[in-house]
């Protein structure tokens, strides 16, 4: 599984693949610098090799522009979305430490640069179709713009999870799909936080495994 990646980390890659697929060739050393503020030449070349050695990029360090982007499709136009195995207590729940690995996802069904991917645990959402072991895409929305019977990630208890958003005589619902599984309460449930709304879903079928790219 690949390593995760640091929030500078991560823009640089994903200003690589854009710069790539606007250019057909890589940015130079000196132009990612200048993208992102950075001064020093060593300091932007750090940064590359670190994504090397976490395995999303080969680097020939004899070319200013000798980088090539492991497990790009650029004909299929994908996008490798964070898939977050967990979430962290705070007011950020959402931390580079909690990304497990990444899901390619076509760019065209990606609405927000921001969106990510959770991998659903249990079958209490299967009465709206989700099932276990799906990957669900998330875009990160702020609870006052949640209306009832939004399908939503949340961190409850420590741990992410999918249900649908209700308010009920001031009190906030998270209703299963699943008549075997009982509604929770948010007044009962210690560390709350909205993730965002579900937007996607993807299922592999037949006799594969539902598992992200290493």
């Amino acid at each position: 599984m690949a390593e995760a990646l640091s929030k500078v980390e991560e823009d640089i890659l994903d200003y690589l693949v854009e710069y790539l697929r606007e250019n057909t060739y890589q940015p130079s050393i000196r132009e990612i610098g200048r993208r992102f503020d950075i001064k020093s030449t060593k300091t932007v070349s750090e940064h590359l090799q670190a994504l090397a050695r976490k395995g999303y990029l080969q680097r020939d360090a004899a070319r200013s522009r000798g980088v090539k982007i492991l497990g790009l499709d650029l004909a299929a136009s994908s996008l490798q979305l964070p898939l977050y195995g967990k979430v962290a207590a705070g007011a950020q729940p959402l931390q580079t430490e909690g990304v497990t690995g990444r899901v390619a996802v076509d760019r065209q069904f990606v609405s927000s640069p921001d969106t990510f991917a959770l991998r659903v645990d249990g079958e209490s959402m299967e009465g709206i179709g989700i099932h276990d072991g799906d990957f669900v895409l998330i875009d990160p929305t702020d609870q006052d713009e949640l209306h009832d019977g939004d399908t939503v990630a949340v961190r409850a208890g420590g741990k992410p999870l999918v249900k649908q958003y209700y308010e009920r005589d001031g009190e906030v619902v998270l209703q299963p799909a699943n008549p075997e599984h009982p509604p929770i309460v948010v007044r009962e449930v210690e560390d709350f936080a909205v993730l965002g709304k579900v937007v996607g879903l993807y299922r592999v079928l037949g006799n594969g495994s539902s598992r992200p790219q290493d």
